[in-house]
């Protein structure tokens, strides 16, 4: 787990954002102005499994028991007419263990569409799988009422709040970036960084999740 630098204990609850691969923890490491004192970046690994176990250990921790749990990286759509580089922010996240209400969304939407005009930002129910989605499957899982589908997402939210002292009030969030749509198929991962601008795409909204950790820091209405 990669962090930024750590204040005295009793600071701002920190903010951790968490991954699957290294592509996408390449993007998400740097720090800039806007950032919290307190910014990790965890590469879960692929799949729900691992995505819970990571997460869980990381906020064992006692500098993450309060911390912020934003999921990130690449997704596959389900709407037609997406396209990659989209955009998904989670109104909630759905997996067999159920569903996870998301914190903020609407602000996030807005700071995501400032972080990167010009591109589409889709709202909607973001739902997990344990593998890679192809072909039929696409259209079973949008009957659903989901609009895009990852990995780890839902599996990080559900253990984010339920681990801790602090997980009742935690705020989490899902971002994700479409690599993959009803009419842009992705052949295989390794074609992300040389076929589309996902990386670009996903380094460039951190300040928008900058900026969505310290709307949490407000006190709720």
């Amino acid at each position: 787990m990669a962090a930024g630098p750590k204040p005295p204990s009793g600071g701002p609850p920190p903010l951790l954002v968490s991954c699957a691969l290294r592509i996408e923890r390449a993007a998400l490491r740097g720090t800039g102005r806007g950032a919290p004192e307190r910014y990790a970046v965890l590469r879960t690994g692929m799949g729900p499994r691992a995505a819970e176990r990571a997460v869980a250990r990381a906020l064992e921790r006692p500098d993450m028991d309060r911390a912020a749990v934003l999921a990130t990286g690449f997704c596959a759509g389900l709407l037609p007419g997406m396209h990659p580089g989209d955009l998904v922010v989670a109104e909630e996240t759905r997996d067999p263990n159920g569903a996870v209400a998301c914190t903020g969304t609407a602000f996030l939407a807005e700071a995501l569409a400032r972080a990167v005009p010009g591109r589409t930002v889709h709202l909607g129910a973001l739902t997990g799988s344990d593998h890679v989605v192809r072909g039929p499957e696409r259209a079973r899982l949008r009957a659903t009422g989901a609009v895009a589908v990852d990995m780890e997402s839902a599996a990080t939210l559900w253990t984010a709040t339920r681990a801790g002292g602090a997980a009742a009030g935690r705020p989490v969030a899902a971002v994700r970036v479409i690599v993959d749509a009803p009419e842009h198929e992705l052949v295989r991962i390794g074609t992300v960084r040389g076929g589309i601008s996902a990386f670009r795409v996903l380094r460039a909204v951190l300040p928008a999740f900058y900026e969505w950790h310290r709307s949490s820091l407000l006190p709720r209405r």
